[in-house]
């Protein structure tokens, strides 16, 4: 029985501050470094970029700065929601020699109890709070949601979903951690407060679904008590250049066009006259300011003058623009998708940055999505048919959805190659339908290929099927061939040729590729 160990949790509350855990102090100040004090350049001089300090500040403890930021805020909504969105929008493909049915038995329950809705939500209050978890509903565990979640223990139809609370409303983790080796989730709290309108529970970590944060180093963890950092904290500072910018400009446009009256007597006017006669003056300037347009007049002295004054707004744009791809970084989505803006420059695409940001969706499904399929799958799996498959596995289906053009070319090259290999007689019949089989699951072509017409399929290598696919005849649609499909094998001279007339060759592989060939 593994030994547990208690360690100190800083703890907190939605609206105070935590206090920075101790840490040793330095022994001495760093000596090798740039400092030219009578220029007052480099380090410890009296200069502006040596007055530059970054305070640690804990913006994911300001639990009503996150609210009101994702209200309020399109672009903090759309940070938080874009990344969840794109890992879960093609979702995953399950991988077993189960029987169909039993897999989309499996696949069911994900749409009955809405479960890739419930990941969504918890991996986006995950990056909101810096911390969300979903507690793993099982039908008659209410009394011993304090023990370990057991396989065993699942009965058939039992399981019934994800409950998710983010960080602040309703879960809690406790001050015990685990400290067996074995276990995936070592160092991390043993047991979790959970408090619902239902009532108040002690959970077994093995009945909770963690969503964390961005990572952070071991004491900042612990002041966020074993939760991760907002992702609104990376953004914070670049999110308030850029908005202030945005209000800036705005505000110019009220001054882009001003309109100036002298007047050599006005200081005069002022000083001499009573309060009576400056209120008249002030009314008949604002009289004909209410009266000013194009096909009006305005009445002056002789030796007044009017004049008007337009503001330029030339690199305005460049600055805001800066800011904009600052947030972006910091938020890892290209501005394109972030700001919905289209690629600039000559022959950009975009297409570069797209192929980025995948990648990031890839890392951000290897990392946070599938630890959480790898403890909700195997519960579903007993739930549903009673036990996992020994050859269970699953794997994350293409983040890019390609055209059809997109994908009718890639058809064609890879059953080309398929073709070529065949023509070169380096496997028979049989593979080659289980090729084409397979290539159907991501082009929706040859769907019609089933297990019986591969279990029917000769895989040895006949001598008409060799010179009928080669191409020494005719085609399948009847035409006369110029060229062979593919390279001949040094043997193909020795063989005897065997002829067929027009579309009768139904045992060549051809007439095969025709019987299951649909395009999507």
């Amino acid at each position: 029985m593994s030994r547990r160990k208690r360690r100190p949790v800083t703890t907190v509350s939605p609206t105070t501050d935590v206090a920075a855990p101790k840490q040793g102090k330095p022994t001495g100040l760093t000596t090798d470094t740039f400092s030219n004090v009578m220029a007052r350049l480099g380090f410890n001089t009296a200069n502006l970029m040596e007055g530059t300090e970054y305070p640690l500040t804990r913006l994911t403890q300001q639990f009503n700065l996150m609210n009101s930021l994702y209200r309020n805020h399109w672009i903090i909504r759309k940070i938080i929601d874009t990344i969840p969105q794109d890992a879960c929008r093609n979702w995953i493909t399950i991988t077993s020699q189960l029987d169909p049915e039993q897999i989309r038995k499996v696949e069911k329950l994900w749409r009955t109890r809405k479960l890739k809705a419930k990941v969504l939500e918890g991996l986006r209050w995950g990056r909101l709070y810096g911390g969300a978890g979903g507690v793993i509903m099982i039908e008659g565990h209410d009394d011993i949601l304090d023990q370990p979640l057991e396989l065993d223990m699942v009965m058939p139809g039992t399981f019934k979903g994800l409950q998710i609370l983010d960080r602040w409303s309703g879960i809690y983790p406790d001050e015990e951690v685990i400290s067996d080796i074995n276990d995936a989730d070592f160092g991390l709290p043993e047991y979790y407060q959970v408090t619902t309108d239902a009532g108040s529970w002690r959970v077994h970590h093995s009945r909770i679904i963690r969503f964390t944060g961005r990572q952070l180093p071991y004491w900042e963890k612990l002041a966020e008590v074993h939760w991760g950092e907002s992702e609104v904290e990376v953004i914070f500072d670049e999110l308030k250049k850029r908005d202030n910018t945005s209000f800036n400009i705005s505000s110019l446009v009220f001054l882009a066009n001003l309109r100036v009256m002298k007047m050599g007597d006005l200081g005069q006017l002022l000083a001499v006259q009573d309060q009576q006669g400056q209120s008249d003056l002030y009314n008949t300037l604002q009289a004909q300011n209410w009266l000013m347009s194009n096909m009006g007049i305005h009445v002056m002295d002789k030796e007044d003058a009017f004049e008007t004054h337009q503001y330029s707004f030339a690199g305005l744009n460049d600055i805001y623009e800066s800011f904009m791809l600052d947030i972006a970084g910091a938020a890892q989505i290209p501005v394109t998708k972030l700001f919905g803006r289209a690629p600039a420059g000559m022959n950009a695409t975009g297409e570069s940055d797209m192929e980025n940001y995948y990648e990031v969706i890839q890392q951000e499904q290897e990392s946070v999505i599938a630890p959480i399929l790898d403890k909700l799958l195997p519960i579903m799996f007993v739930s549903e048919l009673g036990a996992v498959p020994d050859d269970f596995d699953y794997t994350f289906n293409p983040i890019r959805t390609p055209s059809d053009k997109e994908i009718a070319e890639l058809s064609e090259k890879k059953t080309q190659s398929i073709l070529e290999v065949y023509n070169a007689g380096l496997f028979g019949r049989k593979i080659a339908l289980k090729e084409l089989k397979q290539l159907g699951e991501s082009t929706g072509m040859y769907t019609n290929i089933t297990d019986e017409d591969i279990e029917e399929a000769d895989n040895d290598l006949s001598a008409g099927e060799i010179e009928g696919f080669g191409g020494m005849g005719v085609n399948p649609y009847g035409e006369e061939e110029q060229e062979p499909v593919g390279a001949y094998s040094p043997d193909r001279a020795t063989i005897q040729n065997r002829h067929y007339a027009g579309d009768s060759r139904p045992g060549t592989f051809r007439g095969w590729l025709r019987k299951f060939r649909r395009h999507p």
